[in-house]
């Protein structure tokens, strides 16, 4: 993939505050509550499944070195989440197939908390979420990062594979990705402006759109996204640390911005 820094993204990426949101913490309880709004489009707060692997008929999993599991919240805290854990290069995924998505686009939104970030090899990329559809051969990316041996820590960026605008990863310096703590991590996918945002904790902004990306200078065409994958997967062999563990909860999309 192509290594794409902060002054090279000023035509690759857009950096912005965005005001709302709220703060993502670990006490979780208004995933219920997020099911029920209007423009929902699938939604998944784990505490209804049973503890141990995880399986349900509302979505699928694609894993490869790499398994999930449905376990409590810490002491004190209540509910349940999805732990992921892969081993070097591997992925695990949870798969939402055959979405209604409706031309306006979506809106994503998990609360999120990384046990270690990637510190080798050298521009070690990571995807956690993931969105594919017909019209466009592009595999959307709009939260992921990179390993970046020049600042020596790995960095948010959206990306893409697989279409015309090849292998990137806009990440930029002002989106240091932050390890053992809970995060609420949303993203926009709009095929009408063909732009990607990402919000972490409801402020810091990530955009990538038609015309600034990463990638090869083609347009970026969204497809008409059916399919999203959320977990995670790291491109590259032997990485430090040999494996990798995040806890997932409060899984919604919606036609709306679900906000934290």
């Amino acid at each position: 993939m192509k290594p794409i820094g902060l002054l090279t993204a000023v035509s690759a990426l857009t950096l912005c505050l965005v005001a709302g949101g709220g703060a993502a913490g670990a006490a979780g309880g208004s995933g219920a509550r997020d099911c029920a709004k209007p423009g929902t489009l699938f939604c998944e707060n784990f505490d209804r499944l049973p503890l141990g692997g995880a399986s349900s008929l509302d979505w699928g999993i694609d894993t490869r070195n790499g398994t999930l599991t449905v376990e409590r919240r810490a002491a004190g805290q209540g509910g349940k989440v999805l732990h992921v854990r892969t081993l070097d290069n591997g992925r695990a995924f949870l798969r939402v197939d055959d979405l209604a998505v409706p031309p306006g686009g979506f809106y994503g939104r998990m609360r999120l908390r990384v046990g270690a970030f990637p510190t080798a090899p050298d521009w070690a990329h990571f995807t956690l979420v993931e969105a594919t559809g017909a019209g466009s051969a592009e595999v959307v990316r709009p939260v992921g990062g990179q390993y970046v041996p020049t600042v020596r820590r790995a960095l948010w960026g959206i990306g893409a594979d697989g279409g015309p605008t090849g292998d990137w990863t806009a990440w930029t310096e002002s989106a240091p990705a932050t390890a053992g703590t809970w995060q609420c991590v949303e993203w926009r996918l709009d095929p009408v402006t063909n732009s990607v945002t990402t919000w972490f904790d409801g402020d810091t902004a990530l955009t990538a759109t038609e015309q600034a990306h990463g990638g090869n200078q083609v347009p970026f065409i969204l497809p008409a996204v059916d399919t999203v994958k959320i977990g995670w997967q790291l491109y590259q062999g032997g990485t430090a640390p040999a494996g990798f563990d995040l806890w997932i909860d409060d899984i919604a999309l919606s036609s709306r911005r679900v906000g934290c």
